[in-house]
């Protein structure tokens, strides 16, 4: 299950797009200009973003261009009536990573945002480190300082999801579908009740909490 944000200004598509993704299994959202689009993909983390190319306000190649600034590697799709050579060209080179010309077929879109997802996937660490804290996904260990800790199994797949993202504020929707796989009411006890215990293992006296509370969006786990 992979969070998409469509970033796309006309209902109809957006509609269809959101539909045919869902259908494979993915969470969207959506933006419907520019700034809104460049201002939730900088602070929540989305696995790849769908992008159309015209857009109010800033446009497809300037949101591209400037999450790329911002050091957001989010997978991006982008999505254009705009057929030309130089007009693929310019998009790539924005730092789009894959180009698809309108109109399209939904099951290409669809197996195009797979391919994407399957490529930043198959590029992934198995041994992390952020700040003290290294994690070895495969044999699932964690160490603070060099100190082996013992965490539960929802403690481990809470702290690895977070690490995916290191200093990026992950929303507690996120977390409750990713960790948990399902939705909870975001207002629920029960995120905070395993960020303690986290905090509990993890934390070491005299240096601040490795986990960062965000009041109203969720939680950051400290680069270092």
């Amino acid at each position: 299950m992979s969070q998409i944000l469509i970033i796309e200004d006309d209902d109809v598509t957006a509609d269809e797009i959101a539909i045919e993704l869902r259908a494979h299994g993915h969470i969207v959202e959506r933006a419907t200009n520019g700034t809104a689009a460049l201002e939730r993909a900088t602070r929540t983390v989305f696995d790849a973003i769908t992008l159309d190319r015209m857009l109010p306000g800033l446009d497809g190649l300037e949101v591209v261009a400037r999450l790329r600034e911002r050091g957001v590697a989010t997978p991006v799709l982008m999505i254009s009536a705009l057929s030309d050579v130089d007009e693929r060209i310019a998009g790539l080179r924005a730092g789009g990573d894959d180009y698809l010309i309108k109109p399209f077929a939904l099951g290409e879109m669809a197996m195009r945002v797979e391919v994407l997802l399957r490529r930043e996937g198959a590029t992934g660490r198995t041994l992390l480190r952020i700040g003290a804290i290294g994690i070895d996904l495969i044999a699932r260990q964690v160490t603070v300082a060099g100190e082996p800790v013992r965490l539960l199994h929802l403690e481990f797949r809470l702290l690895a999801f977070l690490a995916r993202y290191p200093g990026k504020v992950v929303s507690r929707r996120l977390i409750f579908e990713n960790v948990w796989g399902y939705y909870f009411d975001p207002g629920a006890n029960l995120i905070n009740v395993h960020i303690a215990r986290l905090r509990r293992k993890l934390d070491r006296p005299g240096v601040p909490s490795a986990i960062e509370t965000i009041k109203g969006e969720g939680y950051r786990l400290d680069a270092g």
